[in-house]
């Protein structure tokens, strides 16, 4: 089932995007019956990050220890209940740990559970007392204070760069605007470069399956031109880096070290097609190069 290619996309994204601000595991197994956490983070305290700001919603999610389960259909109540077993199995074993060690746990260190779903249905909402807390965004749910438990409902979520990085796991149109927002972003922009990395790994796993349903058919055909795009892109670099290491190799065999003087008109003999500066690096001297080019600027 394409399901656990979502899923995994989801446990790798996630994982890439939090892991430079504390310890991340996907998934983490808890003991009792064989259970398994999506995603465990764990902040890091000593040094809290001052750029998690960049991450928004998601950021924001990351400031206390966090089992984040991301559902790329609509969660069940059967299912959020079973994330909420796995929750407490958690806490009864930092409680353990806690006592072993005759130290108190504290409420910082607890974790909080984060429900990921594309929709939830008002009656889903209600029977689990989930309510908006005016403190956050719309489309984010609090469940009792003493369970720790949120549902981000992601397609409630408002569309602006806070919610991004939650918003490139929805569903359909909205996941699809997400990317769209995502590959807006500036070039160098690193979650822009890894998330479109992991977008593409998701999409070749996807074109290769027999089962794939009417988003998903939709999802590959919106990434396929963004995937050309950032192909040739990678390929015109590969050039360029081949071409400026051909131009730096021909000066030193011809001249020895590469100075300051050579290296400064390395990038005006790129600007020019290969048919002409090849022949310039072979015949002219050193001088003649070096006033060519102190007159073409």
């Amino acid at each position: 089932m394409t399901r656990f290619i979502h899923d995994q996309f989801a446990k790798d994204y996630l994982e890439e995007l939090l892991t430079p601000y504390g310890e991340v595991k996907a998934p983490r197994r808890v003991s009792g019956e064989v259970r398994e956490i999506d995603v465990w983070f764990d902040p890091n305290f000593d040094s809290p990050p001052s750029n998690l700001r960049s991450l928004g919603l998601l950021g924001r999610m990351a400031q206390t220890p966090a089992l984040i389960e991301p559902f790329r259909n609509a969660a069940t109540a059967d299912e959020i209940c079973d994330c909420l077993l796995k929750l407490f199995v958690v806490r009864g074993e930092l409680q353990r740990e806690a006592h072993r060690n005759q130290l108190k746990l504290s409420r910082a260190k607890l974790p909080k559970l984060w429900i990921l779903t594309p929709t939830a249905s008002a009656t889903l909402l209600g029977g689990l007392n989930a309510k908006v807390d005016q403190q956050w965004l719309p489309g984010v749910y609090f469940m009792a204070k003493i369970l720790r438990t949120v549902i981000v409902v992601i397609h409630r979520l408002p569309r602006s760069q806070e919610t991004l990085w939650l918003r490139v796991l929805g569903r359909g149109k909205v996941q699809q605007q997400a990317i769209d927002e995502l590959e807006a972003l500036p070039a160098n922009n690193p979650l822009r470069f890894h998330t479109l990395r992991l977008l593409y790994n998701l999409r070749k796993n996807l074109e290769f399956r027999q089962d794939l349903d009417e988003g998903d058919r939709k999802l590959i055909m919106h990434l396929a031109p963004l995937y050309q795009q950032e192909r040739e892109q990678v390929l015109q670099q590969g050039v360029q880096q081949g071409e400026r290491l051909v131009v730096n190799n021909l000066l030193q065999v011809r001249f020895g070290d590469v100075d300051e003087e050579l290296g400064a008109i390395i990038e005006p003999l790129l600007a020019l097609p290969p048919e002409e500066f090849t022949p310039m690096l072979l015949q002219l001297s050193r001088e003649e190069l070096l006033a060519r080019f102190r007159k073409s600027n």
